[in-house]
């Protein structure tokens, strides 16, 4: 009966009344969901005409964007600044430094950094331990350039017993430091390169640290913590051959660093990340108590082994390079300068090594040799006394000082005549230029805060002692 009527509705062509209107609707609507393939009509499409998301009736009003004045104004937001905690897991952060960076977008606001995470009380400890046990402590202050602090040590104790070393002892000790701070440097600057993105000179230069660690172990024994330097003189007279490699190494050693200079100094990427980064002026490297590099990078020339020679710096002849800008750039470039000024006295030393003995001939200081002491009962009681009671130290106050790679090392050390010092500071160069991550930092990009960190030349196992 539906379906008849339904044809009837359809077949009709006169005027419908309403209620055949809303049949025929519904019977078009019945054809759609039944058909397998629905094309829409031009009916079907113009209820689409205008801006508008569904089918709408024809007397509905067409929407319309409403007037930007009458928006309202977006609530005022307050910005706060990101903290972040560069290190001590940061590979650039020796895995002992806490620097605490609030950062505006990728720039700097503040630094201030956190330290103590290596501190291990060795200049109280070593006010427990006589002069002989005292010095491989210092091996674990600055390790990079372990000799040099073994030298600070051994000229305070020299100047508070009054004695003066063998010459050969001066200008072996003067070697293997200079050996030091072409270790120290060449890390520096390797580290430097990979913290800022070159690769290639890590591996270039140490393969060079190694070839000196060789002649630290062929020279006392240990590779890294030589205890080699002592109060009187050295451990050990040098082996027979090693000054002949050492000649060897010094002669090719500087096509090594023509090497990292022809890609590093005129790169245009190492200058974009290096030139006009860390600025330091001369007047606030004085103020914060710097030395070494960051001074003289400043254009302060300044070095204690021209204004205060000691062993052997007196007998040869070296330049003290200098900069003007005082910026990261500039700092590398006194850096390698100095390399080659440490080349140059590492020959004159092997060509000026006098003979004689390596240690002062005081059995109370200096231990005896093996074959005297299997025939000497004195020699033996020396070598007894020596090592299980110590040697005593005259009373008195001493602040000695060298010029370590990383800048001015220097002890201030008390005696009250028995043979363990009474009071032992160190002055650490590496603490002051610390401080200057505070200064340094705002300002510059998170990116350069690394490149930054590698030119201050900080070892925090002389930082934190």
């Amino acid at each position: 009966m539906a379906s008849k009527l339904l044809k009837l509705v359809l077949s009709h062509r006169g005027p419908l009344r309403a209620g055949d209107q809303i049949l025929r609707s519904a019977v078009r609507h019945e054809n759609r969901r039944l058909a397998s393939t629905w094309y829409p009509d031009k009916e079907y499409a113009d209820q689409f005409i205008g801006p508008t998301v569904a089918p709408c009736p024809e007397d509905a009003p067409k929407w319309k964007f409403p007037p930007y004045e009458q928006e309202q104004p977006p609530p005022v937001k307050r910005i706060k600044n990101v903290r972040v905690n560069f290190g001590p897991q940061h590979p650039s952060a020796h895995g002992c430094l806490r620097l605490v960076l609030e950062l505006d977008g990728e720039y700097v606001v503040s630094a201030d950094p956190h330290i103590g995470l290596l501190h291990r009380g060795s200049e109280k400890l070593m006010e427990y331990k006589t002069y002989t046990q005292a010095l491989p402590y210092f091996d674990r202050f600055d390790y990079v350039s372990v000799l040099s602090n073994e030298q600070c040590f051994a000229l305070a104790v020299e100047k508070l017993l009054n004695i003066d070393i063998p010459l050969r002892a001066k200008y072996i000790r003067t070697m293997f430091v200079e050996l030091s701070r072409l270790m120290n440097h060449m890390m520096s600057i390797a580290c430097h390169c990979l913290d800022t993105g070159a690769l290639s000179p890590f591996f270039w230069v140490f393969e060079e640290r190694e070839k000196i660690y060789e002649f630290h172990e062929r020279a006392s024994g240990a590779r890294m913590h030589a205890c080699y330097v002592r109060p009187g003189g050295v451990a050990v007279d040098l082996p027979l051959g090693l000054l002949d490699d050492i000649h060897d190494f010094v002669a090719k050693f500087s096509e090594r660093m023509d090497e990292v200079e022809d890609l590093l100094t005129e790169n245009r990427i190492w200058k974009q990340r290096t030139v006009g980064i860390g600025v330091l002026s001369a007047e606030e490297a004085l103020n914060y108590g710097c030395s070494g590099m960051m001074i003289r990078a400043c254009g302060i020339k300044w070095d204690l082994r021209k204004s205060m020679p000691y062993d052997a710096y007196d007998c040869v002849d070296f330049d003290v390079p200098v900069a003007w800008n005082g910026d990261t750039y500039d700092r590398y470039l006194v850096r390698m300068h100095e390399m080659r000024q440490s080349l140059r006295i590492i020959e004159q030393c092997l060509n000026q090594m006098p003979a004689g003995e390596v240690r002062v001939d005081d059995f109370k200081i200096s231990p005896p040799p093996r074959a005297e002491m299997k025939l000497s009962m004195e020699a033996l009681i020396h070598h007894f006394k020596l090592f299980s009671e110590g040697y005593h130290v005259p009373p008195g106050a001493t602040y000695t000082a060298v010029e370590a790679p990383k800048g001015e090392f220097g002890v201030y050390l008390v005696s009250d005549g028995s043979s363990r010092p009474y009071r032992l500071r160190v002055r650490a160069p590496g603490f002051p230029h610390l401080a200057l991550l505070k200064k340094l930092a705002p300002g510059l990009m998170l990116a350069d805060v690394v490149s930054v960190l590698s030119t201050l030349e900080i070892v925090f196992g002389d930082v934190d002692r």
